[in-house]
């Protein structure tokens, strides 16, 4: 027996739906933090030396939480190709923002403090601000519109046709359910900014954090709880009319789609997944609550839960459908009809198992080293090399 035989292809597929999931959370759990600490710097911090101290709690390990980013992209584009293609052309304005602002944000890093002059700087915390607030933003419109449903057929072919010009798929990003998904993605990872500037500084900069955290808390909630009420009520979801083998050929005009219903319709089939949305609210109220308590590790705790439960939510409630097409949904992908061959999967699986590990004890050894506060004494010292 040839050794990738002995894992089916439908449990591979089944892993690598799972993997992707991991590493979108565990960007959102990292990178997430730098974003929402970078989204609250003019708020938060009102001198330079406190701007400063706020810049170097996410300086040391910024660039490191971005591999979660390039890590999915990279899984994206081996494990599910045409998710990746289809995706990356139907979103592409929105992907030059979303990586235009990333870029941004480490070249403001570097050059914020290169010159004392106050004009200089500022201009430098609003970059910050816009490299970590747009991608914020920008994520939550993207699933929001992934939800709704992409417009776009596949031919004979199986070559992926845009439905709508590329003006009409900028404008269409904007829909009001989409931007409502947006703002719970902002408010979510500011909620997670602040639990991280709680948990790294002292004094007045620590105390804005919290009131920016607890009102970012409760918005998020709100939001989630909208966005579910507005999913149930006008938002049509997506099925298998007849179930697939899970093992078919990548092809997803074989075994068609079918939009009817609700996507909420999943925790009628499968009542488990409720724990995602229940983890969701839970852990932001848990952040909001330790926030006001005046807990300093707690509020990381609930916010890396509720992000948890918010993007597992999406994945579950979706599964098996991972990108719908809104005006041809035969089109669209899943997770029994999208992914690379058996062979491909099983040898990606065991690079994943070798070196996904060895990823994370590094991260933990990272952040081992780097605990503690960042103070504006250490800030100031120019044998510190601070930003």
């Amino acid at each position: 027996m040839i050794l990738h035989d002995l894992i089916s292809l439908e449990l591979l597929r089944v892993i690598w739906w799972g993997l992707m999931g991991f590493l979108l959370i565990a960007f959102a759990a990292t990178d997430g933090f730098d974003m929402g600490t970078a989204a609250l710097l003019p708020f938060v911090a009102k001198t330079d030396l406190e701007r400063r101290v706020v810049i170097n709690t996410v300086g040391p390990v910024w660039e490191g939480n971005q591999v979660w980013f390039i890590l999915g992209g990279a899984l994206i584009f081996a494990a599910w190709p045409a998710l990746y293609a289809i995706s990356f052309s139907m979103f592409y304005f929105a992907m030059f923002l979303v990586l235009a602002a990333l870029i941004l944000r480490p070249v403001a890093f570097k050059y914020r403090s290169k010159r004392e002059d106050p004009r200089w700087r500022a201009r430098w915390d609003w970059a910050l601000f816009i490299g970590g607030a747009a991608p914020a933003l920008l994520f939550g419109v993207a699933v929001g519109n992934v939800l709704l449903g992409v417009p776009f057929h596949l031919t004979p072919d199986l070559m992926a046709v845009p439905d709508v010009g590329a003006l009409m798929r900028f404008v269409g990003l904007l829909h009001p359910f989409a931007l409502l998904c947006g703002l719970v993605s902002l408010a979510m990872l500011v909620m997670h900014g602040a639990g991280w500037i709680v948990l790294k500084t002292e004094g007045a900069v620590q105390a804005r954090a919290r009131r920016f955290g607890e009102r970012a808390a409760l918005i998020a909630v709100a939001g989630y709880l909208l966005a579910g009420l507005w999913m149930w009520l006008g938002v049509t979801g997506y099925h298998y009319a007849v179930p697939p083998p899970h093992d078919a050929p990548s092809n997803p005009l074989l075994y068609p789609v079918v939009r009817a219903g609700s996507w909420l319709h999943a925790y009628a089939e499968r009542p488990w997944i409720w724990i995602a949305p229940v983890l969701g609210v839970l852990g932001a109220l848990i952040s909001w609550a330790a926030l006001r308590a005046g807990r300093e590790l707690l509020p990381m705790v609930g916010s890396k839960l509720s992000i948890f439960g918010v993007i597992s939510s999406v994945g579950l409630v979706m599964f098996p459908v991972i990108l719908p097409s809104s005006t041809d949904p035969k089109s669209s992908l899943t997770v029994w009809n999208a992914s690379g061959s058996h062979l491909s999967l099983f040898v990606m699986l065991v690079a994943a198992c070798i070196f996904l590990p060895l990823i994370i004890l590094y991260t933990a050894w990272v952040y081992r080293v780097l605990w503690g506060k960042v103070t504006p004494e250490a800030v100031a010292d120019p044998k510190t090399h601070s930003y």
